[in-house]
């Protein structure tokens, strides 16, 4: 079995991570799993909705947003807001990508605040929800960071790092990080949100018109679980430089984009 990008069946493409790509956010990165590219932000508001004051939760909250934009996809993409709604995909990811990241952080310790995660898809190419879940992760600890150094969070509430990674079969085989030649190909797709102590947050999986056996269910997640370990140390390195990192600039992007 070959992989359309020649890479091994445990090997995730490349992974980078642009901090500071969105300056009037609170925490920002550009995060891209081979040619797909997302800017998750995090912006931290000093209010919370409406029912927790009415049912007096303490703390704050945690919700995101997700959106490919019109020129992500080969086709364009009509935004939600040309057709009155937000699609039933993107509702599904973004409440897959909030929950994840509540599972991650203390919402008592942020205070009567709420932070919004949002995810842009710049550029599709399979595995977008996850690279908004790990790169919304790093966002949101930017942004931590920054209220920690301006004196407005006593602790850092962030309890660990999370991260996301896709795995299915194709050609008959478990592979991890499917681009998405693959993942039209496959035949089984999963989706895995783990801790960076090696707990699960969230599994998603299917047979497209197939079935699969537990061996190969137990291969894509240890294959996910070798993968997230792998992007937990690439996300703690961005969260490290981010406060050090001036706001991207031209060339900075154009190398995360890779030569065209």
């Amino acid at each position: 079995m070959n992989r359309p990008d020649g890479r091994q069946i445990d090997q995730l493409r490349p992974i980078s991570f642009v901090p500071n790509v969105a300056p009037h956010a609170t925490g920002s990165v550009l995060v891209s799993f081979g040619d797909t590219r997302v800017i998750c932000s995090a912006t931290v508001e000093d209010d919370v909705p409406r029912w927790m004051r009415a049912q007096r939760v303490e703390g704050g909250w945690l919700t995101a947003e997700y959106s490919m934009l019109p020129y992500s996809t080969l086709d364009r993409k009509p935004r939600d807001i040309s057709r009155g709604k937000i699609d039933g995909r993107s509702s599904e990811i973004q409440r897959l990508i909030g929950r994840a990241l509540r599972a991650a952080i203390d919402l008592k310790k942020i205070g009567q605040r709420t932070v919004w995660i949002d995810c842009d898809v710049l550029q599709a190419d399979g595995g977008t929800r996850t690279a908004s879940i790990t790169g919304g992760c790093v966002a949101a600890a930017i942004a931590f960071n920054k209220l920690m150094a301006e004196g407005k969070l006593k602790t850092f509430p962030m309890k660990q790092l999370v991260a996301a990674v896709s795995a299915g079969v194709y050609e008959g085989v478990p592979v991890l990080d499917l681009n998405y030649l693959e993942d039209k190909a496959a035949s089984v797709d999963f989706n895995v949100v783990m801790t960076e102590a090696s707990e699960f947050v969230e599994v998603q999986g299917s047979g497209e018109e197939a079935v699969f056996t537990s061996e190969q269910m137990t291969a894509m997640l240890e294959l996910s679980k070798k993968g997230i370990a792998d992007l937990i140390s690439l996300q703690k390195a961005a969260i490290l430089t981010a406060d050090r990192a001036a706001p991207a600039d031209l060339a900075s992007l154009t190398a995360a984009f890779g030569k065209r």
